[in-house]
């Protein structure tokens, strides 16, 4: 303890012996000055540093015979308290006063006898600008400001002599945004030119307007919106601001800050504004004062801010910003799916990313069913997701080869159906196209309710159909096939093709696989017979299919005919018979 107090006495000591050498001309030998000093210079911008709950003092005086003067304070970011008042002495100071020397102009107002005169008062945190006539030669003018809330700063600004001072940008007599239109994805806005623009050459390129798009708040300043920015910026990079370590003498660390404080900040015109504007999410369009901001989300509520920015002098001035929210986007129609439909899906536009929406509710108690769909007419990327109540259940690709989702525990479905790019359609021949009711189709979907099922429906391990040469004759092929341990219905049927599509190899009568059953004739149906296997490897299948001619070629189908989803269809088998027997 007795450590601590001669350390700080210690440092006390040190700190008054060159405390005097700073402040020689405010606080003579043997004397404390009232407060030290600082002075508003005139034509520059002036940024003050304004501590929570402390007033900070700015003293100028006027040339001599200065006829009017503006005195022009702009809040950073929250509101502030500032006032002006002129302070006249009775009678001059006299020069013989051995004390009056060694004294700083503002503290021998304070000594001799004099008036303290209230000239204007503002509270807010938008610019504010005084302008008025000047009082007697013998008044010092005293500026104070104050912040309540938390630490700031602002800027000061003082222009003797009438008229504006011409380092702040004008704004109209009505500065408000107007909002011209709103769409889903852009907002056009509109507001009065700033005389300051409107009064100059077209040949010089001095100002330019910046609109400052947010979804928070509108900005009463540029420096509002760059203090936000800056804070969001530490906030995202995780950087905190170092907090000082506690110190033994509370007491001398108070004063020295106070001391510190007091010293006047750089008077010199501050970096321009439009340098570090590129930061911000803004749009900046030289003299227009309409701009369409686009690139917006839908249904979305967003705040603008219109400055006009003196890139000269490294000022802005502000409009009264606008709000808009964005028109949603327009719902989707859903299809309802009746049970056990087989439905043609097609997409108009032939376009990329185009969706369609259907809705599905299955029959029971159980909430079960079986969505089964197959991509064709050449669509390369094709994607279904299935959603119940918000949440995504399932997302897959649906390609040529027949995919089953099980659907079970919800009362309803939701499928969206989106395609992300699509190829030159290939279409089988033009009797597929007739076959195909006269419309390219892309998906080929269909949903059941499932009563007594727990999943999806077995399949056969291979969709390959296979004919002996041993067995074949004149007028009848022998076919096999694998089935599965399901008790099914397998249907065939049969073209005859021409001697151009035999000599071709069948090639277009093989690249149909959303041919179903009930776009084939029922002349080309030969026979439908059940099976059942209870062992996989040996569920294998045969038929023999008679009535043929000699030496003809003939292209055979066979379908897995299923209570529930697409019938699903094997790949096709050209067969040829024999010429002579």
């Amino acid at each position: 303890m007795a450590l601590s107090w001669c350390l700080c006495a210690t440092l006390m000591l040190v700190w008054g012996s060159l405390m005097p050498q700073v402040h020689s001309a405010l606080a003579p030998e043997n004397e404390v000055p009232l407060r030290p000093t600082t002075w508003l210079p005139e034509g520059k911008i002036m940024t003050v540093t304004l501590p929570k709950g402390r007033t900070r003092r700015l003293y100028f005086m006027l040339k001599k015979k200065t006829s009017a003067m503006s005195v022009t304070v702009s809040p950073c970011n929250l509101p502030i308290e500032w006032s002006l008042a002129a302070r006249t002495l009775k009678d001059k100071p006299l020069k013989s006063l051995q004390w009056s020397t060694k004294k700083s102009t503002p503290e021998v107002w304070w000594r001799g006898p004099g008036t303290e005169e209230k000239i204007h008062s503002f509270t807010g945190d938008t610019v504010d600008i005084y302008n008025g006539p000047s009082h007697p030669r013998s008044s010092v003018y005293i500026l104070r400001l104050r912040s309540k809330q938390q630490s700031t700063r602002a800027t000061v600004f003082l222009h003797e002599g009438p008229g504006p001072s011409g380092i702040f940008p004008l704004l109209p007599a009505d500065p408000r945004v107007h909002t011209l239109g709103v769409g889903m994805t852009s907002v056009t806005l509109s507001w009065v030119p700033s005389a300051s623009i409107t009064t100059l050459p077209k040949s010089r390129n001095d100002y330019n307007y910046c609109v400052l798009i947010n979804s928070q708040q509108n900005y009463p300043s540029l420096c509002a919106a760059k203090e936000k920015e800056r804070r969001e910026k530490d906030q995202n990079q995780g950087k905190k601001k170092k907090k000082g370590q506690a110190t033994p003498w509370p007491i001398l660390k108070e004063w020295w800050w106070e001391q510190w404080n007091s010293y006047p900040e750089s008077q010199s015109l501050p970096s321009s504004l439009a340098d570090d504007f590129n930061n911000l999410q803004c749009v900046c369009q030289g003299t227009e004062n309409v701009c369409t901001v686009s690139e917006l989300l839908p249904d979305t509520s967003y705040y603008f801010d219109v400055f006009v920015i003196d890139k000269v002098n490294g000022t802005s001035a502000a409009y009264k910003g606008a709000f808009a929210r964005t028109h949603e986007e327009a719902r989707a129609v859903v299809v309802p799916l009746r049970e056990g439909e087989l439905r043609w899906v097609t997409f108009q536009d032939g376009g990329a990313n185009s969706q369609q929406f259907f809705s599905f509710r299955p029959r029971g108690w159980q909430q079960s069913g079986l969505l089964t769909l197959q991509s064709c007419g050449g669509v390369e990327k094709m994607k279904v997701t299935v959603s119940s109540k918000g949440q995504v259940l399932t997302t897959q690709e649906v390609k040529a080869d027949l995919i089953h989702i099980w659907l079970q525990g919800s009362p309803s479905y939701l499928i969206h159906l989106q395609q992300e790019g699509t190829t030159t359609s290939q279409i089988t021949s033009v009797t597929d196209v007739a076959r195909l009711g006269g419309f390219e189709a892309s998906v080929k979907m269909q949903v059941s309710s499932a009563y007594h099922r727990r999943g999806v429906p077995s399949l056969p391990s291979t969709l390959q159909i296979k004919s002996f040469n041993r067995l074949r004759s004149c007028n009848s092929v022998t076919l096999a096939w694998m089935g599965t341990e399901e008790r099914s219905l397998y249907c065939v049927y049969r073209r005859k093709l021409s001697s151009f599509d035999a000599e071709a190899g069948g090639a277009s009568a093989l690249t149909a696989p959303c041919l179903g059953p009930e776009s084939r004739s029922d002349t080309e149906r030969v026979l439908c017979k059940y099976f059942q296997e209870l062992n996989p490897r040996r569920a294998v299948t045969t038929a023999v299919i008679g009535g043929l001619e000699p030496g003809m070629a003939y292209v055979f189908d066979v379908y897995l005919m299923r209570r529930w989803g697409i019938p699903i269809k094997y790949a096709s088998k050209m067969v040829k018979t024999r010429k002579e027997c």
